[in-house]
């Protein structure tokens, strides 16, 4: 009796806990909240900008934190509309460049924002850091990173054994929790699953043509990217996302909804 009770009380945690991505509708696990996740990331995000040597560039910090703001514009706007802007509750938005010669950028849970330099010259322009910024900004508004650790807690517990990590060792589940976002992690990011990359694809298409950004130039970006690691090892940027052929196609079908939101601009 106890067991079907555990069983049935596991059930009802997963069906309240599924989700929607926004945009995409895709549906997704849950387990954990902004407000536990949060306080975290941001910690982390502080910690990476002491331990490295932000960029003296000017030129690409201004850049940087003038697209973020956008986009964040964007998101904020985005979510407002389709009724969502609780999801953003607690969100602390902050953009910065990290001076690394490293081809990489991305974005942790609450909008925290990097860009190391080695990306810079392959974004070229404010559009080619529109393309980045939507999407990385799209993993962290699709709760990529709660997806992880969710899942994270399933194949670490079970589903018999779940709730134990939920009441009896938060410890283990705050060290989950760190790994999901890549706390302790060099690139303060872990990678993420090829669906979630595809899926950050399609919405940050939108969230940069929301931002008064033209997403046409989306591909053209990824095809500089592709020809910039010369056929050698991928730049971890690019580590796990869809191989460039088929992201390129996969982006141009979607361009006709992200030109919904396109109101003209860069």
């Amino acid at each position: 009796m106890i067991k079907k009770i555990l069983f049935l009380f596991v059930i009802g945690l997963f069906l309240y806990s599924c989700a929607s991505v926004p945009v995409t509708g895709r549906s997704q696990l849950n387990l954990v909240s902004n407000s536990e996740i949060l306080p975290m990331s941001y910690d982390q995000y502080q910690q990476t900008l002491k331990d490295n040597k932000l960029s003296t560039n000017q030129e690409y910090v201004n850049m940087v934190k003038s697209v973020g703001k956008k986009i964040q514009v964007a998101v904020e706007e985005y979510m407002k509309q389709n009724g969502m802007s609780d999801n953003l509750k607690g969100y602390s938005w902050e953009f910065n460049v990290i001076e690394s010669d490293e081809v990489n950028a991305w974005c942790m849970p609450g909008g925290k924002v990097a860009f190391y330099t080695g990306i810079m010259p392959i974004c070229q322009d404010e559009t080619g850091v529109a393309v980045v910024m939507g999407h990385e900004v799209a993993h962290a508004i699709a709760n990529h990173g709660r997806e992880r650790m969710s899942e994270s807690l399933v194949a670490n517990f079970g589903l018999s054994s779940l709730s134990t990590a939920f009441g009896q060792d938060p410890s283990l589940t705050q060290q989950l929790l760190y790994q999901s976002v890549g706390i302790g992690t060099q690139l303060g990011m872990l990678k993420f699953s090829r669906t979630h990359e595809s899926e950050a694809d399609h919405i940050g298409l939108i969230f940069m043509a929301m931002a008064g950004y033209n997403p046409s130039e989306a591909p053209k970006f990824w095809e500089r990217m592709e020809a910039n690691s010369g056929g050698s090892r991928q730049p971890e940027f690019l580590s796990t996302h869809p191989h460039p052929d088929t992201r390129i196609a996969d982006l141009k079908k979607e361009l006709p909804e992200a030109m919904k939101y396109y109101k003209g601009g860069k």
